[in-house]
């Protein structure tokens, strides 16, 4: 039977149908640490902007009311002898207004047949170039062929509406300036319709394709951020300097196998029994492209009987694991390490009975580092734990790891449940009272890691970076990026400058937080 892999799980059927994402979003190639730039193309194509679908309404038109008026008795006198009726069946057939009285319309005539008296030259120029550019448009789509994308969206051109347009055709607002991106042989053929902007038709032609191309565009914007929410800056209080994380672009390239380096991940699941009956898209990812060597688990929720069935499934080369469960409340909490690299120690808890009943930290001994994996008490409703927590826990697992780097770095991962500053929570101000933000959770947080050593990995490496790694389920927060950085990859400050990658995957979804990964150079 074929096996497939599920977070270095084995699974024992293949899913039938798997969401197809759309190419220019799936995110295979940045997981991979290949990352490609994704930009709007929504404007590159010119189709919509061909002369002829412009010129031709036009040119039509000229022709008909040039005939007309060679026909015409343009004596004004003819028109004194016209009467009311004559003289708007004449109006009406050259598409002039016919309201008034006999001598506005008189007077509509004469302004009629000055206006094109002046405009019947330009009208000929226009019809005698439009061969021309025709063959231009010819020999430059064969050109632009050859053109990237890069370069075909380099040139803009704005084409301007005037009060006039807006009252004939009632859609286009007044003194509008919209900028679009074409190729460079269209912004010819666009200028020489803009010349034009004041004959009926054309202008009307040329505001439709303009709307058509802005809505396109917009669509790519907003199914783009629909796709990848996390791209959007989502923040109460955004300061000028702060811009989203995008793991795309962000990520550096993969070190080559030359460069001797470890990758490490992490993951609150927040049930490992229910993640592994999914059948989603990015948990199989994770597995299949991080390619990770040692995985790291929080909140895994299993009671000691479950674990030698969990340890059945592994898959082949993930030979390692060390799991720790509750046993004060079961089904709650938990901790584990999976590895292929064998460890050269393992220990649970803190070595204090207080505090290792519930399974929170499990902790194995490398070649050149310690590994350790934590799930920190929430303070919980009403900051019931919340002296617990800044008090006895905080300080009693700051002794710990200190302890532990007097032989080797630590490095220290999991879900720390603190958003440390205001850049790490999307609405700090309506939360300085809810657990993993209040003053003296934060204060805690430095005083016990930062301040004695630890190097925050993702912020050293992202400054002015706002990615969160939980959204909570209750208000939907994943869709619109509201949401909070809880997790982290702390490391002693001694190797704290081999870190290649400090990063986040927000687009693996089955649990409330997103798994987070840090690779090392050795």
């Amino acid at each position: 039977m074929k096996h497939t892999s599920i977070l270095g799980f084995r699974n024992f059927f293949i899913p039938k149908r798997i969401a197809v994402i759309p190419k220019s979003s799936r995110t295979g190639a940045f997981l991979c640490g290949n990352p490609r730039g994704m930009g709007c193309q929504g404007l590159s194509s010119t189709s919509n902007l061909s002369v002829p679908s412009i010129a031709q309404p036009e040119e039509t038109t000229a022709k008909g009311k040039t005939a007309e008026i060679l026909s015409a008795n343009t004596n004004p006198d003819t028109f004194e002898r016209m009467t009311v009726q004559e003289l708007k069946t004449k109006l009406r057939s050259m598409g002039v207004p016919t309201k008034g009285s006999k001598r506005d319309l008189i007077c509509a005539l004469k302004k009629f047949f000055a206006e094109v008296d002046d405009s019947q030259e330009v009208v000929e120029d226009e019809k005698s170039t439009q061969v021309n550019q025709v063959q231009d448009e010819k020999s430059s789509k064969r050109k632009a062929k050859s053109l990237s994308v890069e370069d075909r969206a380099e040139d803009m051109i704005t084409f301007s509406v005037d009060k006039g347009i807006k009252r004939r055709t009632k859609q286009t607002p007044a003194d509008i300036n919209i900028t679009v991106k074409t190729s460079g042989h269209t912004q010819a053929k666009v200028a020489s319709t803009t010349s034009k902007v004041k004959s009926k038709n054309p202008t009307c032609i040329a505001s439709e394709i303009v709307s058509e191309d802005i809505e396109t565009c917009n669509k790519v914007d907003i199914s783009e951020h629909q796709a990848e929410p996390w791209t959007i800056l989502a923040h109460k209080k955004p300061q000028k300097e702060w811009i989203p994380y995008n793991p795309r672009t962000m990520r550096p390239p993969a070190l080559g196998s030359d460069v001797k380096h470890v990758k490490l991940m992490s993951w609150n699941v927040n049930g490992l029994r229910a993640l592994l009956k999914l059948e989603t898209f990015s948990a199989l990812q994770l597995a299949q492209r991080e390619d990770f060597d040692v995985l790291c688990l929080q909140e895994t929720k299993l009671q000691e009987k479950d674990v030698e069935a969990i340890k059945q499934v592994l898959l082949e080369g993930y030979d390692n694991s060390f799991w720790t469960c509750s046993v004060s409340k079961l089904g709650y909490s938990g901790t584990a390490i999976i590895s292929r690299i064998p460890p050269l120690s393992v220990r649970y808890g803190l070595g204090i009975s207080d505090h290792d009943s519930e399974g929170r930290l499990v902790t194995t001994e490398f070649d050149s580092f310690y590994l350790i994996s934590g799930y920190v008490p929430n303070s919980g409703d009403g900051l019931r734990r919340l002296s617990y927590r800044i008090t006895e826990w905080d300080p009693s697992l700051s002794n710990y790891v200190k302890e532990l780097e007097k032989s080797k770095p630590v490095i220290l991962t999991g879900d720390l449940n603190c958003a440390h500053e205001e850049i790490d929570i999307f609405n700090p101000a309506g939360n300085k009272r809810s657990a993993g933000f209040t003053i003296e959770e934060r204060k805690s947080f430095e005083e016990n890691f930062l301040n004695k050593g630890f190097v925050d990995t993702f912020r050293k490496h992202h400054p002015n970076v706002v990615g969160y790694t939980y959204w909570g389920f209750r208000h939907g927060g994943r869709k619109t990026n509201k949401g909070w950085r809880l997790d982290y990859f702390l490391v002693s400050d001694s190797i704290a400058d081999n870190v290649h990658d400090s990063f986040i995957l927000p687009d693996v979804k089955g649990s409330d937080h997103c798994p987070i990964g840090l690779v090392l150079k050795l």
